[in-house]
């Protein structure tokens, strides 16, 4: 159902936010599934399932300090919960905490010997605690290190490193050799990135400009050099190739991002200030987001498409911007303006994923304020563009509700036999449930008791399968109220035949 707020119009429920963030989580798009499992947890504070999803999108984001937080946050209440076991275990062997990593690991395949991910997780920990045991070279890091130094890079340099990082080398000789040569091994084709670094170092006009942030070029540099130096220890003690070909990548967006274009370029300026306001959209920084939304829209009008070729794209992504904080700030009038001006430019550039995004918005706006007809047609027009069982499973469910809104019963009892369909086709459990439940409710409207009784059922199933306990309550409670309808519905049909048979 969707909840009325005063002065905002409904708004969507604790398990729609979940499924939501969980889709966003299978497409990649993890500061976007951070938001939604963030605003399901203003919703449910202590959810343990919710905290652990938001942990692994801040593992997959690099930030593995906000992941440990919220997996710790998980256990607070019951210290079995094995999924909080293993997202506290993988936070801790990312940051390189890799002994206490390997405690957790052992805790949770004592508790659930049958998972292979504690037993995959013990044994690539107790590699790790091999490969760092005895080695000169490597450093326990601290849980500052990792690759969270570019996901909260705050610009100060590492006290070890300075201007004479050349001279060093050469300094220790043969020595250096030795670990410049395993340092090439760990860091691969990033190695001729750092050894680039190193000669700029010796540029001393470039050293002492600034780029467009006000950081001086110079610690950038250095700082890009220490993120080396400490990855090479962090990947010499941790064996598994994932891992660096994950941090590789992550680097070289980060450099392709800085170094490698010219701070003139108008794409890498847009892509950067694009990443900022998303960011700043997803950790509840709103007005700060929408502020730097305006200012590069502004911006990117005055520019030609000479100079920005998919200056369309970029509007239409900035609209889509602004639409949803204004839509978090309860502004839906001036949300649904900007949202439809991205379906426009969509429209006009035939960019499909553009379309189904506006689409999308569109929809949601018009379900907040409870123009659920609206939201109905628009997510119909999106259904073509789905990819995917999953996203077909949330749209039909969606629609369901606003039918269930409507009071059209039989509508919602067909969409939301359509989001059944579509989860059971790719089994997932989450929106099993959640279609589940959505049939029950559209049955015991219809009276068909029975066929609630056996959705509510089935939905319990999901639930107690997700350990996902306020879901389970709830649903036990509706239970118990839908068979003392059924037997009360009963009785009265029984007095009513032995009236007439009288």
């Amino acid at each position: 159902m969707f909840d009325n707020e005063e002065g905002q119009g409904p708004k969507s429920t604790f398990s729609t936010y979940v499924a939501e963030g969980d889709q966003l989580f299978q497409k990649g798009e993890y500061v976007k599934a951070v938001e939604s499992f963030s605003t399901a947890l203003n919703l449910q504070p202590d959810d343990k399932n919710c905290l652990v999803a938001r942990s692994r999108c801040y593992l997959k984001l690099g930030d593995a300090e906000s992941a440990l937080k919220d997996a710790e946050t998980s256990l607070q209440d019951n210290k079995d919960f094995f999924k909080g076991l293993y997202q506290k275990a993988e936070a801790l062997y990312t940051i390189g905490d890799f002994e206490f990593a390997l405690v957790y690991y052992h805790r949770g395949n004592k508790l659930r010997p049958e998972l292979q991910e504690f037993r995959l997780g013990i044994q690539k920990a107790q590699e790790a605690i091999d490969n760092s045991v005895g080695s000169p070279s490597s450093v326990k890091l601290e849980n500052k290190g990792d690759v969270s130094f570019f996901h909260k890079s705050n610009g100060v340099r590492p006290k070890h490193l300075n201007h004479s990082h050349k001279r060093e080398s050469k300094k220790h000789g043969r020595k250096m050799d030795k670990s410049e040569k395993r340092a090439k091994e760990l860091l691969g084709e990033l190695y001729s990135d750092r050894e680039y670094l190193e000669k700029l170092l010796q540029d001393e006009d470039l050293i002492k400009g600034k780029i467009r942030t006000g950081e001086r070029v110079q610690d950038l540099i250095v700082d890009c050099i220490s993120y080396l130096d400490t990855r090479t220890a962090f990947w010499q003690q941790q064996k598994p190739i994932y891992a660096r070909q994950r941090d590789r990548k992550l680097m070289q967006q980060q450099w392709n991002r800085v170094l490698h274009k010219p701070p003139s370029d108008p794409t890498r300026y847009v892509l950067n200030s694009l990443e900022e306001i998303d960011t700043a959209l997803s950790v509840g920084n709103t007005e700060s987001g929408l502020k730097k939304a305006r200012e590069l829209m502004k911006a990117v009008k005055e520019w030609s498409e000479e100079v920005l070729p998919n200056k369309r794209e970029v509007l239409g992504n900035l609209h889509s911007c602004i639409g949803n904080a204004l839509m978090d700030l309860g502004n839906m009038d001036k949300a649904l303006h900007h949202h439809e001006k991205d379906l426009e430019l969509a429209k006009k550039g035939d960019l499909m994923d553009s379309k189904s995004r506006a689409l999308d918005n569109i929809g949601r706006v018009y379900a907040r304020i409870g123009k659920f007809q609206q939201a109905i047609e628009v997510w119909e027009e999106k259904l073509p563009l789905a990819c995917g069982e999953l996203e077909k499973a949330w749209l039909f469910h969606e629609i369901g509700r606003c039918y269930l809104e409507l009071k059209l019963y039989r509508e919602t009892q067909d969409y939301g036999s359509r989001s059944l369909m579509a989860a059971d086709e790719i089994s997932d459990e989450k929106w099993q449930l959640n279609a589940s439940v959505l049939m029950a409710q559209a049955e015991l409207k219809l009276g068909n008791y029975k066929a609630c009784v056996s959705h509510f059922e089935r939905a319990l199933d999901r639930a107690k399968l997700l350990q996902d306990d306020s879901a389970s309550e709830a649903i036990q409670k509706y239970l118990i109220l839908t068979v003392l309808r059924y037997f009360t519905h009963t009785e009265s049909r029984l007095k009513d035949a032995l009236v007439l048979n009288t």
